[in-house]
């Protein structure tokens, strides 16, 4: 690291693409394990519907939350290559202990007694769930610290500044993302049905070897990446901007802002919001004469990026409720599914795993992540002159609107499917489809839109701590799901999620969650209209600021898409 980069010899697509290939097995791994959990511990581990859902929902939470961890500690230390290597050696460790706790019988309660034996059905034990969850939250810190830095490696690989790789850097986010999802899709089809025709052990042993092979195939790529340093935590700045705002809170806010200590300097614009931070920038005479090392504070600079963060917070509240739509998909779904019918092609035709209901909602993100780049996206950009055609923040409301409209869609279905059960009929397990597809609709508006807007609206300096609060969306949207279950369990004595999901009102759960939608999406748009989008330095700062970094492996500003950053500065 330090060293000119060799564009004839490293970066370019082939790295890439090695680099891509971690966050691919990660999502096999993972979608292998939280798409077809649940049916697993329903069945041999004959847990509760509600307890079984809180798991795999608390699993995916803390994966989730543990990505900011990853962003941070590449930041402050290891760097992404480093931290990607440790990060896929532990997720290949906790996919190990997975199959191997659905391997050895010792791990599995007794199969059910007969009804008229009297021994019931019993659950899994502490020492039989220890296993599990060792595995299950070894696998969720490997694959956070994957989520937090492939795809910042992967656009590391690209010159923003160049205009040949600035384009490639571009197109490098789409067919990222078209990747991952391709990943998702292949866990729902191929591993579901190996897990549940084959054996669990065989499944989550071929997602282990996938990402054992991927881990490998990553570390023979190094001599061809692009490296940068790693800069130090941006929380660092936070936390100095806001212990000096503090600390000057009796000082008023001068009316001027050249006279805010760094002013001269500033390589971003003064707002007018947030004006209480400002004064962690006031230059005191006489604290300065007493303690000296005020006198070297926050600057404007610092002030402003912390604005932006700041800023950021109320979208991001609004997002968390998408992801606690999305998590029914892996938990409620999955076990209505198991109690429909799912053959295809008559009597003697083939059944449908459970777990693989979930290929419609990636069918829906692969076709409408397809649709939004050549379709969409021109259209909208001629109708209003914009280059990336959506705002992220359209994105994001479409998101929203599309996954309160799939709630409404699954709360119909389950009254049909509970009122045809209670005349001894299953229906079909394709009813499903519409809230899938749905949901799917949703994630490729909202994920797209979501993560373009933390990356655009955070500071240079903040990209990969932004990206790690995005993730935290999908983190609290888990737990919130699981908060949620077990506050209606206890508010309605458990009549709305039971064991036997005939015997409950999985339908009025559903309901609850579109109208929290609703409420939700109306301050979604209060947010929306009164947000400021971030102004950019002006040209001559912009320039002053690229000729100043060379194109090293120094360190640089980090972001997934900091080609998107770049190609949408308008000065």
């Amino acid at each position: 690291m330090g060293d000119p980069v060799d564009k004839s010899s490293t970066g370019g697509w082939l790295a890439a693409a090695l680099i891509a290939g971690t966050e691919l097995a990660e999502r096999v791994g993972v979608m292998g394990v939280s798409t077809n959990m649940v049916t697993y511990l329903v069945g041999p581990l004959h847990l509760s519907n509600a307890q079984s859902a809180n798991i795999v929902t608390n699993f995916m939470g803390t994966l989730n939350l543990l990505a900011f961890l990853g962003g941070f500690v590449a930041d402050a230390k290891l760097g992404r290559y480093h931290t990607i290597a440790a990060s896929a050696t532990v997720a290949t460790t906790g996919l190990v202990l997975l199959a191997a706790s659905t391997a050895v019988p010792g791990m599995r309660p007794p199969p059910c007694a007969p009804a008229d034996g009297g021994g019931g059905c019993a659950a899994a034990s502490g020492r039989q769930m220890a296993l599990l969850y060792l595995a299950l939250y070894t696998i969720a810190v490997g694959a956070g610290g994957l989520k937090a830095n492939v795809s910042g490696l992967g656009t590391d690989q690209f010159d923003g500044r160049d205009p040949r790789e600035g384009r490639a850097e571009v197109f490098f986010f789409s067919r990222f993302y078209f990747l991952v999802s391709l990943g998702s899709l292949f866990a729902t089809t191929v591993l579901v049905y190996v897990q549940d025709n084959v054996g669990r052990a065989w499944g989550y042993g071929v997602s282990a070897a996938v990402m054992a092979a991927a881990t490998a195939v990553f570390v023979a790529g190094t001599r061809r990446y692009r490296y940068r340093s790693p800069q130090g935590s941006p929380l660092t700045v936070i936390a100095s901007v806001l212990w000096a705002a503090w600390r000057n809170r009796e000082l008023p806010c001068p009316a001027d802002a050249s006279e805010l200590r760094g002013s001269s300097r500033a390589k971003v614009p003064h707002t007018d919001r947030l004006r209480f931070l400002d004064k962690a920038a006031i230059v005191d005479a006489d604290l300065a004469s007493e303690h000296p090392a005020a006198a070297a504070g926050p600057t404007l600079t610092e002030v402003e990026e912390v604005k932006m963060m700041v800023k950021l917070l109320p979208i991001w509240s609004t997002c968390i409720l998408f992801w606690t739509v999305y998590s029914q998909m892996n938990t409620f779904t999955i076990e209505q599914a198991s109690r429909m019918s799912r053959r295809v092609g008559g009597g003697g035709g083939f059944v449908v795993p459970a777990g693989s209901m979930a290929v419609f909602l990636y069918l829906a993100i692969l076709l409408f992540t397809s649709l939004n780049e050549r379709l969409l996206v021109p259209l909208a950009r001629r109708a209003t002159g914009r280059r990336e055609g959506l705002a992220s923040l359209q994105r994001v409301g479409a998101g929203l609107a599309l996954s309160t409209i799939a709630m409404v869609a699954a709360a119909l279905v389950e009254k049909k499917r509970r009122r045809d059960a209670s005349g001894g009929a299953a229906i079909s397990a394709f009813w499903l489809v519409p809230q899938l597809f749905l949901v799917g609709a949703s994630e490729a508006f909202g994920y797209v839109g979501q993560l373009e807007f933390f990356i655009r609206e955070a500071p240079e300096r903040m990209k990969s701590m932004s990206t790690g609060l995005f993730l935290t969306t999908l983190s609290m949207g888990f737990y919130l799901s699981s908060a949620l279950v077990a506050a209606v369990g206890a508010a309605t004595g458990g009549a709305w999620v039971r064991d036997n999901l005939d015997d409950g009102r999985l339908d009025l759960f559903y309901w609850m969650l579109a109208v929290l939608g609703v409420f939700n999406f109306v301050g979604f748009l209060c947010f929306a209209s009164r947000h400021e989008y971030k102004r950019e330095a002006p040209a001559a700062a912009v320039t002053a600021i690229t000729q100043a970094v060379e194109l090293t492996n120094q360190p640089e500003e980090d972001a997934v898409m900091v080609a998107v950053a770049v190609n949408m500065i308008d000065v």
